[in-house]
């Protein structure tokens, strides 16, 4: 199983979700990639919780363990950081804007 249809296997319709709000903010395909990626990644780390239950720790613990066990870059960190506050305010419609950010 690929990883974004392990997105869709988890949580039905969110692929839908995610790709329809990237297509609304016409975002190109690299992005679109580059989400898709991080946001599974993100609910898979999480083991497919519910992502209406997922909270600003959540994403915190992500974006640490990116940057202090899986060692990612800067740039990487930042994807991931871009899209999950994509995912968060244009998919979940969760304001956001009091984001901690995880020390890069």
């Amino acid at each position: 199983m690929q990883l974004i249809e392990a997105l869709e296997h988890s949580q039905p319709g969110l692929l839908t979700r995610v790709t329809s709000a990237i297509h609304k903010h016409q975002l190109n395909q690299r992005t679109e990639q580059n989400y898709l990626h991080w946001i599974t990644r993100f609910v898979l780390f999480h083991d497919q919780k519910s992502v209406e239950m997922l909270e600003q720790d959540d994403r915190q613990l992500f974006l640490s363990y990116l940057r202090d066990r899986i060692q990612v870059s800067r740039a990487r960190l930042n994807q991931a950081r871009q899209a999950l506050t994509f995912f968060y305010e244009d998919v979940l419609n969760k304001d956001e804007t009091a984001t901690t950010h995880a020390a890069a």
